[in-house]
């Protein structure tokens, strides 16, 4: 019976224990830049316990730990692609400098409370740092103009990155079916950036053209912290106007010329034959 009864109050007591120390939050930047920084946070609860001690790890590794009983009670330990600034860091917050894309990994936070219990909480978020491309998207193979039925065949390139950029065609604001698109193709650059080729190809047809234009942009994108885009704006070829019958004014000018009439064929015709009767006429005057 006595035995039971410890028993039961040490459960008791152990249960109180794990309801007392609660890990609240992890808080850690999905997305980083390289060569930035970022704040890891990781609020608990001790709910009436003593602090035993905070650590962080890295795919594993510790690089940080707070134990209030020691004395600096803030330490680093060295970890590829970490660099802690303790003058930032204390029990909730850590501080990370100097960023690189070997920094991306699994972060730990690890809560332990004192004896005699020792409870421990950990949880844990991921973090992938970004190398921003240093220049936008290029667009090759454009032509100044098209008119219903050319081929369109344009490539869109990123500029390096970690990781590779992904890459959006539209038309006129649309974006394009992937049925037109070729591609991606992902290429290393270098020992660790990335760029990205896609291709689009189509028929141009009438519906293509919004007031007489064609508009192609490339957008280049890296998860919720970069976008840039470019765009080419290209005619059509402006249907020519059918030629036009001149009619020129035939309206007479004023002039002497216009006041002279000139007799026409038979008006020539009847003057010769009254002069023919007036000769007969005489002629028989003068025999008689």
């Amino acid at each position: 019976m006595k035995s039971t009864l410890v028993n039961l109050l040490c459960l008791l007591f152990f249960t109180g224990v794990v309801v007392g120390l609660k890990l609240l939050e992890i808080r850690v930047d999905k997305y980083a830049i390289r060569g930035g920084s970022t704040v890891l946070e990781c609020i608990f609860d001790l709910q009436g316990e003593a602090l035993y001690s905070v650590k962080w790890y890295k795919d594993g590794a510790e690089f940080y730990r707070f134990t209030p009983r020691d004395n600096p009670s803030a330490q680093m330990f060295p970890v590829p692609g970490i660099h802690v600034k303790l003058e930032a860091s204390n029990e909730t917050h850590v501080m990370l400098r100097s960023l690189g894309i070997n920094s991306t990994g699994r972060y730990r936070c690890e809560v332990s409370g004192e004896a005699p219990s020792f409870q421990t909480v950990s949880d844990h978020r991921d973090m992938l740092t970004i190398q921003l491309p240093e220049q936008g998207p290029r667009i090759d193979g454009g032509q100044p103009r098209y008119q219903v039925g050319d081929y369109v065949r344009l490539n869109c390139t990123s500029g390096p990155s970690k990781p590779a950029a992904m890459l959006t065609w539209y038309i006129n604001g649309d974006q394009a079916n992937d049925s037109l698109l070729i591609g991606p193709r992902i290429q290393s650059i270098g020992p660790y950036l990335e760029e990205t080729a896609l291709g689009l190809h189509f028929r141009v047809e009438r519906q293509h053209f919004r007031n007489g234009d064609l508009k192609l942009k490339c957008l280049a994108s890296i998860a919720t912290v970069y976008w840039n885009s470019n765009e080419e704006s290209v005619e059509g070829d402006r249907p020519q106007r059918p030629p036009v019958l001149e009619v020129k004014d035939n309206q007479p000018h004023t002039s002497r010329a216009d006041m002279v009439q000139v007799p026409s064929g038979q008006q020539n015709i009847e003057l010769y034959s009254n002069l023919i009767l007036i000769l007969m006429l005489m002629m028989l005057i003068n025999f008689s």
